[in-house]
């Protein structure tokens, strides 16, 4: 077994005062860019193609790609129910009903805790290294990554030599492509050599080098991925030749190093495929294009999806700094390209991670270094796999929610077997755990595991791809997931003792508890278990009724649905947690889990359900601001709904603030931002970049609430700005321009047509013919919005929708493919 690790260290001389190819004032360009090598994992730059990801780390002397493909991942095919999984769940929902909740959870403890494993973890394959002499002592030092080309780029001096290394993750050849050249002939030496802390072997075969290995066991489940990584060195003059078990490169004029990593996975329950036949068809086909033919096609895929979106919030002379000294002084500073950078940011890291037919992101997108990641680097389902997909619609990425939806018929089907064995139920179940092999049973301490709410959650993402898209074939391919789903819970919901609701138990409210003092979570009817019940059954019977089926079925879920348990204002005005009023104002837990229904869900509104609407927005006042970085991502989309653009802007400077690096880190606990721009929990998790890239586009644009909202969280950071290309429901593609907090162009393109209902917090009063003021319901189907029931008001409750500005809103009868301007004053 090779187990070889290297700790890379690197000092600079005489770096220059400002950086060789460093932005300038006027240049907007994308970038992030930095004047020093990295000095940990945590500043290396991410590049990817959905399935191949590499961390670049830059350094003049001894260049590191630390390399991962989407399904190296421990054990292999398995379940991890038994029929003993669910044998404690009818003592557990009589203890519950008795108000017994410590008892109940005592029991949980012992009885409930996962009868096999906890999930497996998402692996390195190991590490790529260009060993160079002669520059140890490199000056005019720059690297970036340009989000604009999805391309990573070194520069140095050394010896009198210019030199230049291109690298990124090819969309097209699927392989990792690293050319390096100097503005001298004759001056391109050095040693390629690879290491990997997986059971593998290295050896030279033909043209290549080959790293071969097998992922680690993990609870008692037997690693059955084999990978393989073969690296091919095409030099223009000079000498290459493998030797030693490395690639050797003399005297080159230029160089072009390719990597191709394929394993023996086919689907979760099949791992039969060739890993080294799938890499060396991946290489074959790479080598025959010249490298600037590939990096061509590479770009232009990228483009095809990162340039639909547009936003520009001004830049200053802020953009002269290295990346990390900007995030350092962000708060304090007027940078606001930063906030733009940031945003396109995740939709790079979106693009880079989720291709359709691939995997879906992990905890930590396709990056991960340890053998061990925190967390397993599976995908935790009670939040954070879905919010690395919130940004997919708004975003124009449209397509890349694919690989969710893909997942989701996974564990549609091995959920089945979880639903019968821990059950007794029809339909199909998550716990709030999963990985690449689709367990559905419950994963960790029943604390935080006995949550069988993942796949509900998930399959609210459905719908929401058929509210954007209005794609009615799409609707049919996946109702039966939604249908599997419902069927699950109208056979497992409980009738609870005092009214009668009908409840899932047991439960909890993600990983909070309310005892205080002790760690009780278990629950029956919690909040946002009931929100999720409600937009499942309502989305599942609007599925079947646009689909011309299941009559019967409709009415079963019309049923539950006025059986559910409605939220409630608490004693101290705020929204209910759980069923009974436990709620503390003292609670500042991550987790925010009963204000689901504010967002993602609309069935929280200023207008619709406006004592709920104060209850809530009382209820995240009391948890208050500081957080972990994913939870702050939610709450700048919490306070976009609020329709607080100032609230949530500070979220989003509190979201940017460094954790580490050379500056002096000013944000020590919590939530922040790595150097090299990764939301940092800590440690790293991409759902907290995916998180506030949505939450910005939702200060911009909103489409939940019956209508087109435009700019209705505009901060006061942002007085003058242009966005272009962000979706809202009903397939409309918005272009927004503004100045002084007005709106001054506004374009519509209607995908699919019909009525658009645009709210707008500004008078219209100019060239605004087609548009008449809104009269009655929206005839639009795409902006239905939910009959919520009414809660149970405490005596303390009280109406005060503060921030709530006041809007119009105006019709337009559109056509498909038709774009339709208006100039506003």
């Amino acid at each position: 077994m090779m187990m070889i690790k290297k700790h890379l260290v690197f000092v600079l001389l005489a770096v220059a005062s400002l950086a060789f190819g460093q932005a300038k004032k006027t240049d907007g360009t994308l970038k992030l860019w930095y004047d020093r090598p990295a000095a940990n994992w945590n500043e290396a730059l991410p590049i990817g193609n959905g399935r191949l990801g590499a961390m670049v780390f830059g350094n003049p002397a001894k260049e590191q790609l630390q390399l991962n493909e989407e399904t190296v991942w421990s054990g292999g095919p398995n379940s991890n129910v038994t029929a003993a999984s669910g044998a404690a769940i009818p003592a557990l929902r009589k203890l519950i009903f008795e108000g017994k909740f410590e008892e109940a959870q005592a029991l949980a403890d012992v009885e409930m805790f996962p009868k096999k494993n906890s999930g497996m973890i998402y692996q390195p394959v190991g590490n790529l290294f260009l060993e160079f002499e002669g520059t140890e002592k490199a000056r005019n030092y720059y690297r970036d990554l340009n989000i604009e080309k999805a391309l990573a780029t070194v520069t140095y001096e050394a010896g009198g030599i210019r030199y230049k290394r291109e690298i990124f993750s090819s969309f097209t050849d699927q392989v990792l492509i690293v050319r390096l050249t100097a503005d001298k002939p004759g001056k391109i030496t050095f040693r390629a050599l690879m290491d990997t802390e997986q059971k593998g072997g290295l050896r030279m075969e033909k043209d290549r080098l080959l790293l071969s290995g097998l992922t680690a066991d993990h609870e008692g489940e037997q690693g059955k991925i084999r990978f393989a990584s073969q690296v091919k060195v095409v030099a223009e003059g000079g000498k290459a030749s493998l030797q030693n078990n490395a690639w050797i490169v003399k005297a080159a004029n230029s160089a072009t190093v390719y990597v191709s990593i394929a394993t023996n996975f086919k689907n979760y329950h099949d791992v039969s495929a060739d890993a080294g036949l799938k890499a060396a068809s991946f290489l074959d086909r790479a080598v025959k294009k010249n490298y600037a033919e590939a990096l061509a096609a590479h770009i232009k895929f990228y483009q095809q999806y990162f340039n639909r979106v547009k936003f520009d919030i001004g830049i200053t002379d802020a953009v002269n700094k290295p990346t990390d000294e900007r995030i350092a002084a962000f708060a304090r500073s007027n940078d606001p390209h930063l906030t733009a950078l940031y945003f396109q940011f995740g939709r790079y890291l979106l693009i880079s991670s989720s291709q359709p037919g691939n995997q879906p992101p992990t905890l930590q997108g396709i990056w991960n270094d340890k053998m061990l990641a925190p967390w397993d680097s599976k995908y935790t389902i009670n939040i954070n796999t879905e919010m690395n997909y919130w940004p997919a619609e708004v975003t124009n990425l449209s397509e890349l929610h694919d690989p969710l939806f893909k997942m989701l018929k996974d564990l549609s089907v091995t959920g089945r077997e979880t639903a019968k064995l821990m059950y007794g139920a029809k339909g199909w179940v998550t716990h709030h755990n999963t990985d690449l092999w689709r367990i559905t049973g419950p994963v960790d301490r029943p604390y935080a595991g006995l949550w069988p709410m993942g796949g509900n959650w998930l399959s609210q993402h459905l719908w929401d791809h058929y509210m954007f898209t209005g794609d009615k074939q799409f609707l049919k391919e996946y109702y039966p997931v939604l249908k599997g789903a419902s069927e699950f819970y109208l056979d497992v919901l409980q009738e609870e003792p005092t009214h009668k609701w009908l409840v899932v138990s047991p439960s909890n409210s993600p990983e909070n508890t309310y005892v205080p003092g002790k760690r009780v979570s278990i629950a029956a009817g919690t909040t946002m278990d009931n929100q999720l019940l409600f937009d499942l059954f309502t989305r599942t019977g609007k599925a079947a009724e646009l689909l011309g089926m299941d009559a019967e079925f409709r009415g079963l879920l019309k049923t539950a649905l006025g059986r559910l348990a409605p939220m409630q204002i608490g004693k101290y005005s705020q929204l209910q947690e759980w069923m009974h009023d436990s709620d503390r104002t003292d609670d500042k837990h991550r987790h925010v889990s009963h204000l689901y229904g504010l967002y993602p869900s609309n069935q929280i509104s200023p207008t619709r359900t406006p004592e709920l609407f104060d209850a809530a927005r009382t209820s995240l006042m009391y948890r208050g601001d500081p957080a972990t970085g994913w939870s702050m991502g939610w709450k700048v989309n919490f306070w976009a709904r609020f329709l607080d653009g100032n609230h949530a802007y500070k979220l989003i400077t509190d979201q940017l603030k460094l954790v580490g690096g050379r500056v002096d880190s000013v944000n020590t606990k919590g939530g922040g931002t790595y150097p090299n721009m990764f939301d940092a929990h800590p440690p790293f998790q991409i759902d907290g970049n995916f998180g506030c890239t949505a939450g910005i586009a939702e200060m911009l644009l909103q489409s939940h609430d019956g209508a087109i909202h435009i700019l209705p969280a505009l901060p006061d950071q942002w007085p003058s700005g242009e966005v272009k290309g962000l979706v809202a429901r009903g397939g409309y593609v918005v272009d927004i321009s503004w100045k002084d907090k007005v709106i001054t162009h506004l374009k519509v393109l209607s995908r699919l047509g019909g009525n658009c209902r645009l709210r707008i917090n500004t008078d219209m009063k100019a060239d605004t013919t087609g548009l008449s003021v809104a009269k009655g319901e929206n005839p639009n189907p795409f902006y239905e919005v939910p009959e919520v029931k009414s809660p149970l008001i405490s005596p303390l409750a009280k109406l005060n929708p503060a921030g709530v500005k006041a809007s119009t809103d105006y019709d337009l009868k559109t056509e498909a493919g038709k774009a339709y301007i208006f100039k506003l004053n």
